[in-house]
């Protein structure tokens, strides 16, 4: 069974920046997919940006490209979104999903695993 659990959200003001981070157990995730999605209030889940753990590439909404950045470090088995000059309408409850199979990208349908979900609220 794998389990993700997400961390670091919190409250910022507009224009600040936070670091989530999605820490992994369960398996070795040398070859999955590992993905970050958000669901505001009354939308419907969006997603934010993904990367491959084996041949690294990373792939980002591309409303999101140029102020957030997904990284992972493999020895801890975390996932990190760096959230730069963030805005109130990037408020929401971001998750942490990973595919094992290596082969999701965008699509949440594509990821097997969830994490619980981490609050992220901008204020103006």
């Amino acid at each position: 069974q794998v389990q993700l659990v997400e961390s670091g959200g919190g409250l910022v003001q507009a224009g600040g920046s936070l670091r989530l981070s999605c820490a992994a157990s369960g398996r070795t995730f040398s070859s999955y997919v590992m993905g970050w999605f958000r669901q505001a209030p009354g939308k419907e889940r969006e997603f934010v940006a993904a990367i491959r753990l084996g041949v690294i590439t990373t792939h980002y909404a591309d409303s999101l490209k140029g102020r957030f950045s997904i990284s992972r470090d493999n020895a801890k088995n975390t996932v990190y979104l760096q959230m730069n000059s963030l805005r109130p309408e990037d408020t929401a409850v971001y998750y942490c999903a990973a595919d094992p199979t290596g082969q999701a990208l965008g699509a949440e349908d594509d990821y097997y695993y969830w994490g619980q979900g981490t609050q992220v609220t901008v204020s103006s």
